[in-house]
């Protein structure tokens, strides 16, 4: 019995693992236009992603979600942003973070 629930304990941390989000492929496409770094301030326009914390990134991303926050490159963000879920959107802002170390 212990080796049952040690297995599909075992496999369920497994599967959670697989489908866990990666921060650094959703970056793929930030990238184009942030840089590679988050360095750029994209088109010109942005504040430089690179600077902000991890919540900061969280906020940004869900007010561009829900038009709560944006200027001049909000109607680029928008549908960037709009297929994110909030475990996307947690992963994002980790692995951006992560790029300042």
């Amino acid at each position: 019995m212990k080796k049952i629930l040690l297995s599909l304990t075992t496999f369920s941390l497994l599967g959670t693992c697989a489908y866990a989000s990666d921060g650094a492929a959703l970056f793929k496409t930030c990238a184009t236009c942030h840089g590679k770094q988050a360095e750029k301030s994209a088109l010109n326009k942005s504040k430089i992603i690179a600077d902000f914390s991890e919540e900061e990134i969280i906020k940004s991303l869900k007010g561009y979600q829900d038009d709560t926050y944006g200027g001049a490159s909000k109607a680029l963000m928008k549908p960037n942003v709009k297929k994110l879920n909030d475990d996307d959107i947690k992963a994002l802002a980790s692995y951006i973070v992560s790029l300042k170390k």
